[in-house]
């Protein structure tokens, strides 16, 4: 299973990226996903995570400003980051379980200035 993560970049403080994850390969159904981030000197964080019944999980910090959503038919997903802080700034990884096994995508960096 592979991943490609896109989306990311550069934007002001209160704006908006969206991130999008697409799976390929031996794909049968993917259980999960979810987005994590990491910024300079910190540990890797759930940032956020959907499973195949719906069931949604935020981290405190962007509940209400990050959505996450997945196209199942299309091994997709994507983040919808609004009201975009300085301190969202980070590598953003895209995960998958599939079969029960986790694969982790490149990171994407977002930076967001003040």
């Amino acid at each position: 299973v592979q991943l490609q993560a896109s989306g990311g970049g550069l934007v002001q403080a209160g704006g908006s990226l969206r991130l999008s994850c697409v799976a390929s390969g031996s794909i049968f159904s993917i259980s999960a996903m979810g987005w994590y981030r990491q910024a300079p000197g910190k540990e890797r964080e759930l940032v956020a995570l959907i499973t195949s019944s719906g069931y949604t999980n935020y981290a405190d910090s962007v509940k209400g400003r990050f959505t996450i959503s997945t196209d199942n038919g299309k091994n997709a997903g994507d983040l919808q980051m609004n009201s975009l802080k300085p301190e969202d700034t980070a590598v953003y990884y895209c995960h998958v379980i599939v079969r029960s096994r986790p694969y982790w995508g490149q990171g994407t960096q977002v930076t967001v200035s003040s």
